[in-house]
């Protein structure tokens, strides 16, 4: 057993070894630092990630600048900023496109920044701007200005088809115009701003990417001319989020949409990818729920009953959807029933 005077030693000495190793941290500039900002006004490509797009260094409409190009038909191509890791935080550019189709030809453009981006850019989030549709004729058409993807799962054809309207939007843009994009991150919510409005014109709340890190990019397409200049990247403390959370479980839910709210309760079962279970609630007892898991993120779909009780829509079969992601013990996300309403689920994991 320690005496008194070895113990008040011991005690000293772990003090002195954490006090040493902060004074380390602190003089190698690590302790307490705040994180780095990045700057990349692309007056030339020096060290751009571009294996399969062509960049160059331009003057463009008065600015030294990128211009990222393709060879071929209908598919995009990104460059990587080098030394970028980004998971939280504000990324800020300036971009502009021109088109290089035949005159007559209608094509609305396509030209983004990219973030969360895997080395080989296999994978990533992506928000993009299509200045050709901001003036069309056809609302629906205006409607596709500005747009979220996440590559290369969750196309923009993909989205659109399974959520109507979510991730994509209206904004005023135009060809051959610099136009400064703010994009905010933050662990599964992102938000897109433009030409230093204080209100986002998208808003994404549960992002589709399983990956909560990467490179920042600078996206293209064929048949078109995309310009980048003055990237700037701000990184924020990142929220404490971890990918993989089981489905598995009995889950007490709250859904509100545009034709009320309802309470539910989800029982979860998962083999691998698939997840089955059986849903309780308003739109019927015990109907049989499937679908899939991956890393933490869910879709699930189950045939229930619209109720009579409701004062919108005709009661009657319906479809219902869900996705979004589970974190822990608590999950939320988007859920639409077919035909009669659109909102958004939060769910608790019963005990």
């Amino acid at each position: 057993m320690l005496t008194r005077r070895e113990a008040v030693r011991l005690i000293a000495l772990k003090w002195w070894l954490i006090y040493g190793a902060l004074a380390v941290l602190a003089a190698s500039g690590l302790y307490g630092q705040t994180p780095r900002v990045q700057t990349f006004p692309l007056n030339d490509t020096t060290g751009l990630i571009a294996p399969k797009v062509k960049a160059e260094a331009v003057n463009y409409l008065g600015r030294k600048s990128v211009r990222i190009t393709l060879e071929g038909e209908d598919h995009e191509g990104l460059a990587l900023l080098p030394g970028t890791d980004f998971q939280d935080g504000v990324i800020e550019a300036d971009i502009a496109l021109k088109t290089i189709v035949p005159p007559g030809v209608r094509y609305p453009g396509f030209v983004g920044i990219a973030f969360r981006a895997r080395p080989d850019a296999s994978h990533y989030e992506l928000f993009y701007l299509r200045p050709g549709n901001s003036e069309a004729p056809d609302q629906l058409m205006r409607n596709h200005a500005v747009q979220y993807a996440s590559d290369p799962e969750f196309g923009w054809y993909r989205l659109r088809r399974e959520w109507p309207a979510l991730y994509e939007s209206h904004a005023d843009l135009a060809m051959e115009t610099w136009t400064k994009v703010r994009i905010e991150v933050a662990g599964r919510t992102a938000k897109l701003y433009l030409n230093g409005s204080a209100k986002p014109s998208l808003v994404v709340d549960g992002l589709k990417g399983e990956d909560l890190h990467g490179a920042v990019g600078l996206w293209g397409f064929t048949d078109e001319e995309a310009y980048f200049s003055n990237v700037r990247i701000t990184p924020a403390a990142p929220q404490s989020l971890k990918n993989g959370s089981d489905a598995a479980g009995t889950w007490e839910m709250r859904y509100m949409s545009d034709a009320g709210g309802m309470g539910a309760l989800m029982e979860l079962h998962r083999d691998g990818n698939k997840v089955t279970g059986t849903w309780f609630g308003p739109l019927g007892e015990g109907r049989a729920i499937t679908g899939t898991w991956r890393s933490g993120y869910v879709e699930l779909t189950f045939a229930g009953e619209w109720p009579k009780e409701s004062r919108q829509g005709a009661p009657g079969p319906v479809n219902a959807f869900l996705a979004g992601w589970f974190d822990g013990d608590s999950g939320k996300g988007r859920m639409r029933v077919e035909g009669r309403s659109d909102g958004v689920w939060i769910a608790k994991r019963k005990e």
